[in-house]
């Protein structure tokens, strides 16, 4: 099991490791969306083209508004992975990044210590990075919170090493968390958003960096001029558009994450920690669990920090929340 908890999405390792023939396998391993924004194959990409610089400020002016932010105060990057990495190179240590959250978020800023949640509370000489909504437990630390951190930094004068950093991979389906409309050049607020969790197109690999002008210049910089695919461009600026199936979503997807609640709850399971695109569970032996579903070519997503602890995608339909429900089922 443990090769599995570096991170979800290992699907095809799991069919090298389990097998299961020609039985169609269920990925719940990660936290995106299984229905996936459908107008990207009705784009026309001109893949003869080098990118167009024009096309990239459109990309970065819709997903701006998306997001409720200036768009001189986003930058688009070839997913937050990445994104997330470079920051390592710009901001000098110390810094606290929450745990548990994203195995990144303690490996991008070199002299870095891992710092429960619950306890950042009054942390001012350090950097603070953290995912908000959390992963894997979707808690989300209210703005005003954040916003009281942020402050302390603001209040520590120019030269202040101190960021806070926040990494809003879900908050598409959550918007109401999002600290987007408060970056500025006056805050030392830096926030990472992701495109591929809430619009279901992993492959794309885009995300976006909010922060002040003089940061989003260096990021510019260390891009060059042509940082996204054509695709990227055109996928990603037509989705951002798509208003009506943005808010469609963010009323769909809670609807299904309660249907997986029900068939948990039958099963004997309840969340510990949610989000529109995840439920986690607890569980005396989460290693006799996932190898229980893996058996019924369902693949979830474990924690090597946890051995109780499964995490669980939406099923895409009904019949992938039917397997699920009969393995789980099965003793």
């Amino acid at each position: 099991m443990n090769s599995f908890s570096f991170h979800g999405g290992r699907l095809a390792d799991a069919m090298a490791q389990f097998g299961m023939g020609n039985a169609p396998w269920v990925d719940l391993s990660t936290g995106i969306n299984p229905h996936g924004w459908p107008g990207a194959d009705n784009l026309a990409i001109d893949w003869q083209a080098l990118p167009d610089a024009g096309a990239l400020y459109d990309l970065e002016a819709a997903a701006a508004v998306c997001f409720g932010a200036d768009p001189t105060h986003v930058c688009a990057v070839p997913g937050t992975e990445i994104g997330l990495r470079m920051l390592g190179d710009i901001l000098p240590g110390p810094a606290i990044y929450a745990q548990p959250s994203y195995r990144t978020h303690g490996e991008m800023i070199s002299q870095s210590r891992a710092v429960a949640l619950t306890d950042l509370t009054g942390v001012e000489e350090a950097t603070i990075i953290l995912a908000n909504p959390n992963n894997p437990d979707g808690r989300i630390t209210p703005p005003a919170t954040l916003l009281g951190w942020l402050s302390a930094r603001r209040g520590n004068g120019e030269g202040c090493a101190s960021w806070l950093v926040v990494d809003e991979a879900f908050a598409d389906a959550t918007p109401h968390s999002s600290l987007a409309a408060h970056v500025d050049d006056e805050q030392r607020l830096i926030i990472f958003r992701s495109f591929g969790k809430f619009f279901g197109l992993a492959g794309v690999r885009l995300g976006f960096v909010l922060g002040p002008r003089a940061l989003i210049a260096q990021y510019r910089q260390r891009l060059g001029s042509w940082p996204l695919s054509a695709a990227a461009l055109a996928i990603g600026t037509a989705a951002y558009r798509d208003a009506d199936w943005i808010a469609a979503m963010r009323i769909s997807l809670p609807e299904q994450a309660a249907a997986l609640d029900a068939v948990l709850a039958r099963r004997g399971f309840s969340a510990v920690g949610d989000c529109p695109l995840f439920r986690l569970i607890e569980t005396a032996n989460a290693a006799t669990l996932f190898e229980r579903l893996v058996r019924h070519a369902v693949l979830t997503r474990p924690f090597d920090y946890d051995p109780r602890w499964l995490r669980l995608g939406l099923p895409a339909d009904r019949e992938a929340l039917d397997r699920l429900d009969m393995a789980l089922a099965d003793d």
